[in-house]
């Protein structure tokens, strides 16, 4: 075990000790009241979707096999109420799984996750919807350029984005943050984790991939989707949840202390904006 993995897990211990602790029990303004709407990729959700007739992109299969922690797990054991409508796998656009092959059935665009998250916590009255129930919409990471089964096309006929393909992806991503301030909302944006903590190789082997980003392309992505909130959407809050980071072995998803370290770090950055 290296040090990096002993501090994240002492981080952890620590953590968790505070949450259960009669002074945290006593300092309850730290969770946000209302629930959290939470959406994105595996980071947000484990869980592949699966549609009524069970079908679903890449058979519906789970992140490890059901053996993975993912935020929405963790931010609800720290205490939040959390409405997850993320998807493993997902893109900021709907698509359908091209691993192996093309099929039919589809991932929800980051877009429709939001309709989703909203409808969990939409407020009525004799006449009608008056409202949302929720303050915050945390906006997890997703697959856009990642990797060949990000495009909704056949794996062979894809390649890494150019740099406008990128511009679009983050253009969508802003889109979703626009909505939920015109919503009168906060959204949260999680930033990229560093390329040096990922194997985008082995990721890519593990996934039955051709191909996925080199560390480079993950960099200046993560670069660009950064810089662009911070100018184009001032109101948002942008985190670095993944901050701390040891991937699970499988060389993309973050391990348990991971996870959780990252769910207080937003946890933590709402609550400050809350003050604010």
């Amino acid at each position: 075990m290296n040090r990096k993995t002993i501090f994240i897990q002492s981080i952890v211990v620590l953590i968790a000790s505070i949450f259960v602790s009669n002074a945290f029990a006593y300092d309850h303004s730290f969770l946000p009241d209302k629930p959290l709407i939470l959406i994105g990729g595996s980071y947000a959700n484990a869980n592949t979707p699966l549609h009524q007739d069970l079908q679903g992109p890449l058979q519906g299969l789970s992140v490890g096999s059901g053996d993975y922690i993912d935020l929405g797990t963790a931010l609800t054991r720290l205490g939040a109420k959390v409405r997850n409508e993320g998807q493993a796998g997902a893109t900021t656009f709907s698509r359908i799984s091209c691993n192996p092959v093309c099929g039919e059935s589809t991932w929800d665009s980051y877009s429709t996750q939001l309709q989703r998250g909203l409808r969990r916590v939409a407020t009525f009255d004799s006449n009608g919807p008056t409202g949302y129930n929720a303050d915050y919409v945390i906006i997890s990471i997703g697959n856009d350029c990642l990797h060949s089964d990000s495009f909704g096309i056949k794996q062979t006929l894809t390649g890494p984005c150019s740099f406008a393909e990128m511009n679009e992806a983050v253009d969508r991503l802003i889109a979703v943050g626009q909505e939920v301030l015109d919503l009168g909302m906060t959204p949260v944006y999680s930033m990229y984790p560093k390329a040096r903590d990922l194997d985008l190789p082995l990721f890519a082997q593990v996934s039955g991939l051709i191909w996925a980003m080199t560390n480079e392309q993950f960099d200046a992505f993560g670069q660009l989707y950064a810089s662009r909130i911070r100018n184009e959407l001032p109101d948002a809050v942008l985190v670095k949840t993944w901050k701390y980071f040891d991937h699970r072995g499988d060389g993309i998803h973050p391990d348990e202390p991971t996870v959780m370290i990252g769910a207080y770090r937003l946890l933590r950055a709402i609550a400050r904006h809350q003050r604010h």
